[in-house]
């Protein structure tokens, strides 16, 4: 198999810095990391009590198929980090992490769709993957994700640069210092 470029979404309101940090450490075991995008704070969706997140998007090569990386790889890893999975969707979490883009796959099986269709909701995924691949034509559209994005709002994107920093050290991608 060949290697694929694919997009992980990852997002934590529970001891956050911590639990982005040792997700991306476990992440580069498994799969190349080739970047990351900004690591912001936002607010909650529909929660407005619950504690802020720290979201970003990895960049990542891999041969795994995507099914395979979101329930061998990602869930594991969510599950090492005690993140529990209850009905509630926006419930607080100490990791989510999301395939969110695979190569230029289109598909749609139990419980992963490709693309993400939140990346044309959600600012905190747009913003930080348009950083990381402005080019990009958003698979099965021809929507370019720097258009997509630029119609967000960004005003609840806080960029915590010091803490982008730390990661990018922590893997070795000083690309975008």
């Amino acid at each position: 198999m060949s290697v694929a470029r694919a997009f992980i979404g990852v997002g934590s309101n529970i001891d956050p810095a911590e639990n982005v940090r040792n997700a991306v450490r476990q992440l580069a075991t498994q799969v190349r990391l080739a970047a990351i995008s900004t690591v912001y704070l936002t607010e909650p969706v529909d929660r407005p009590t619950q504690a802020p997140y720290y979201n970003c998007v990895l960049e990542v090569e891999t041969e795994i198929p995507p099914g395979e990386l979101k329930t061998r790889v990602l869930r594991q890893i969510e599950e090492q980090l005690g993140r529990e999975r209850t009905q509630d969707n926006y419930a607080s979490r100490t990791i989510d992490l999301d395939l969110i883009l695979y190569d230029d796959l289109v598909m749609e099986s139990d419980g992963l769709t490709l693309p993400d269709p939140d990346i044309v909701r959600r600012p905190f995924l747009a913003i930080p993957l348009r950083e990381l691949a402005p080019e990009l034509i958003l698979p099965g559209s021809n929507r370019r994700l720097d258009e997509v994005a630029a119609a967000m709002p960004e005003s609840n994107l806080v960029p915590l640069e010091s803490y982008t920093l730390l990661l990018r050290r922590e893997i070795g991608d000083d690309s975008t210092e």
